[in-house]
């Protein structure tokens, strides 16, 4: 009773400090980028909490738990990859080229066209994961507090609907930076707990090659499917708007760039404290892995762990998926808004613009929680949605940052031809990872159309 009273209460604050920071949106930058003001540590905080929710937590740590370390690769270590990689290599570009959205950089270097594909492909890659952070609030509220499945996703959907629908992100980068020390604060005490009950001679009951990070067979399949582990977040998140809207939020370039390298280094370490839950139930609690993967890490804090730590491991699931579901519904709200519906309502005045935004933000939500009323499981959901970036948008993202004399064939053919490989790769169930085909497909299509450009461009003189 007490504890449903005391998560209530905090669901209460976060709406309160959302609608009270939202008195600073006055215009549609405000509302997608924060005014282009936040400081270092509203950056790091917002860039780390980005991905940290639900797969990481509940995913992953079941994937540790029955794997071993190589369960990992995609997330947490593929995630900080991506955000290191953003700070070393792309941030700086990015952020001199003064976007709103990213799709923006599809229409400026390729055309109409292609910003319209890319935002199409952009919106659609971000609903397998706000269902999934949904999905979770539910799972959690069966499991911990007694509530059904549908009214946990229901009232995780209503709070985050309210604050992001009336701040934007400014509510969601001052709630992240609340969330990451409930987030850290919680797991590090969990953690300490178990270590105090760990003996480290019983991890010799471990399989053998349980933290070995990378394949023991030798095929070339296990080896092509371990790189598509690392990039499916750590290279398939590079293209995609919730992350550089961390970018373009910044006050200024360094601001960015070191809240990149920040986020990075918060990702890693705060996202191994799950994972050694995972080793710790594997080793004394093994029983647990028999049922659900989802419902590993919850049935141990219920069963196992004093009351008063269910009620953190409580408000730190909360917290990370406020965090990633409402960075997630913004996203694609600001594409849907900027890069597809503006298109065909022209002469807008801001205040109508703003309302756009937000009908957006509304619609995203709303197909969302119908995807998370009609899937369970939250892994196939996020990892879908990050690969469908990798194989349409990743491979033009770079040429328009790095290449010159491009041609709208190259990007609007890279996308589509990307896209169609990887759900041909699908529907044939391939050994190896569609999204290698799919990426395979995108980079040969972009090369074909490169090649007809630059000899039409430049055709041979025949004498």
């Amino acid at each position: 009773m007490w504890t449903l009273i005391g998560i209530g209460l905090y669901l209460v604050v976060n709406i309160a400090v959302g609608l009270w920071v939202a008195r600073k949106v006055h215009s549609v930058e405000d509302y997608l980028l924060a005014g282009r003001n936040l400081p270092l540590y509203l950056v790091s905080a917002t860039m780390f909490a980005t991905w940290f929710g639900s797969e990481t937590i509940l995913g992953v740590s079941s994937e540790v738990a029955q794997q071993g370390l190589i369960g990992a690769i995609e997330d947490p270590f593929g995630a900080a990859l991506c955000l290191y990689l953003i700070g070393a290599f792309l941030a700086s570009r990015l952020f001199r080229l003064n976007l709103l959205t990213f799709a923006d950089l599809y229409r400026i270097k390729f055309g109409k066209t292609a910003e319209r594909i890319a935002g199409i492909f952009l919106v659609a890659s971000y609903l397998g994961w706000i269902a999934a952070q949904f999905i979770a609030l539910g799972l959690m509220s069966e499991l911990l507090l007694g509530v059904p499945r549908e009214v946990g996703i229901l009232i995780g959907f209503s709070v985050v609907l309210i604050y992001t629908i009336t701040g934007g992100m400014w509510s969601i980068a001052v709630l992240d930076f609340v969330h990451n020390f409930i987030i850290v604060g919680a797991l590090i005490v969990i953690v300490v707990i178990m270590g105090q009950n760990t003996n480290m001679n019983d991890l010799r009951f471990l399989p053998k090659d349980y933290f070995t990070p990378y394949p023991t067979a030798r095929s070339c399949t296990a080896w092509l499917n371990y790189f598509a582990a690392w990039i499916v977040i750590g290279l398939g998140s590079l293209p995609q708007q919730d992350v550089f809207q961390r970018i373009f939020s910044s006050k200024n370039l360094k601001t960015a760039i070191r809240g990149s390298y920040i986020g990075a280094g918060l990702y890693l370490t705060v996202g191994l404290l799950p994972l050694l839950m995972a080793v710790y139930i594997r080793v004394y609690h093994p029983e647990l892995l028999k049922g659900d993967p989802q419902t590993t890490i919850p049935n141990f804090i219920l069963h196992h762990m004093p009351a008063w730590v269910a009620f953190l491991f409580v408000g730190a699931l909360i917290s990370a998926v406020l965090n990633c579901a409402s960075a997630a519904i913004l996203a694609p709200a600001g594409v849907m808004s900027e890069n597809l519906v503006r298109s065909f309502l022209r002469n807008q005045s801001h205040s109508a613009q703003l309302w756009s935004s937000r009908l957006c933000v509304l619609f995203i939500a709303m197909v969302s929680l119908g995807l998370a009323f009609s899937h369970s499981s939250i892994h196939e959901l996020v990892a879908g949605s990050s690969a469908l970036s990798l194989v349409s948008l990743f491979v033009p993202m770079l040429g328009a940052l790095y290449l010159q004399r491009l041609s709208p064939l190259q990007g609007n053919l890279s996308m589509i031809v990307g896209m169609i490989t990887w759900l041909t790769a699908l529907f044939f169930e391939t050994e190896i990872n569609p999204l290698l085909y799919g990426l395979g497909g995108s980079l040969i299509a972009f090369g074909i159309a490169r090649l007809y450009h630059l000899i039409h461009e430049n055709p041979l003189t025949i004498k």
